[in-house]
């Protein structure tokens, strides 16, 4: 039988039809991908930036990297004392927090409670630990001036004296960017938070660890500190530590560091001047 005109127009516009709700599937099935699963798919980072030199880190790498920079400034140890620190706890674990190693060793820096470092407890202690390595550093005479792994082996008696010298230049960039020497060169790369500390909670943990005491607020934390330098290493530690605490944002000087999982997202953006030496930090959902 013959289809008529008024056929052909019903079928053409029910193909149309069937071929736009195709389209708008496939927009929005796009637009849900890279809202839900490219992020999820996107492994969270740590980046560290220095004119040409950069290097990543994992966010609990780069927040133990922060703790061990923040107590050598909280100490006013020279930045030589923090590259040796961050030296070794690359070579010793990688700055993993480590519930073990060899024989008895545990910790960022391997240190053993049976030679008297410390208790189990104590050595898994971040900031005890960090204590610890540099109370034993600044007995070494002449460390600023003596070969890097020269001196980490002085400390650690590691049964491989020469590790620690591959990490120098490394460690050098963590040191410089960490404590403060060179402004927005910590970004992160970061998901939804899955933890969220109190303002107070992170307040304490910057005054155990770098000394300074900003004021906390609902979910901001607000404070102007000593210097430029000592501004950037707190806002240098914050970014860090966000994954673990769920920090937002953090604002220094002009510039903002915003949580997100691109690199556009999660950038030093320009702002406001609100002075050199005042520091925001953020843990607004």
């Amino acid at each position: 039988m013959p289809i008529d005109a008024s056929t052909r127009r019903r079928r053409r516009g029910g193909c149309l039809v069937t071929i736009a709700l195709l389209v708008l599937g496939l927009v929005l099935g796009v637009w849900g991908v890279d809202r839900h699963l490219v992020p999820a798919l996107t492994p969270e980072m740590c980046t560290v930036e220095i004119g040409d030199q950069s290097t990543t880190l994992a966010p609990e790498q780069a927040e133990n990297a922060a703790t061990i920079a923040a107590v050598g400034v909280r100490r006013g140890l020279p930045q030589r004392a923090v590259t040796i620190a961050l030296a070794t706890a690359l070579q010793e674990s990688k700055l993993r927090n480590l519930d073990h190693g060899d024989r008895d060793s545990l910790g960022l820096f391997q240190q053993r409670p049976s030679q008297g470092w410390g208790t189990p407890a104590q050595l898994q202690d971040p900031v005890y630990a960090t204590e610890a390595f540099y109370d034993h550093l600044v007995r070494v005479r002449d460390y600023r001036d003596l070969p890097l792994t020269v001196v980490a082996q002085k400390v650690q008696r590691s049964g491989f004296p020469d590790a620690y010298a591959r990490h120098e230049e490394r460690a050098t960039l963590l040191s410089t960017a960490f404590t403060g020497r060179e402004p927005a060169a910590v970004t992160c790369s970061l998901g939804d938070p899955e933890a969220r500390s109190s303002t107070a909670e992170i307040r304490a943990a910057l005054e155990a660890q770098l000394g300074v005491s900003p004021a906390a607020s609902g979910d901001r934390i607000t404070g102007v500190v000593a210097s430029p330098q000592l501004a950037w290493a707190t806002a240098s530690w914050a970014v860090a530590h966000a994954d673990s605490t769920g920090i937002t944002e953090v604002t220094v000087a002009d510039r903002t560091w915003s949580r997100g999982h691109t690199a556009r997202a999660t950038r030093w953006a320009t702002g406001p001047d609100t002075g050199a030496r005042s520091v925001t930090i953020s843990t607004t959902p």
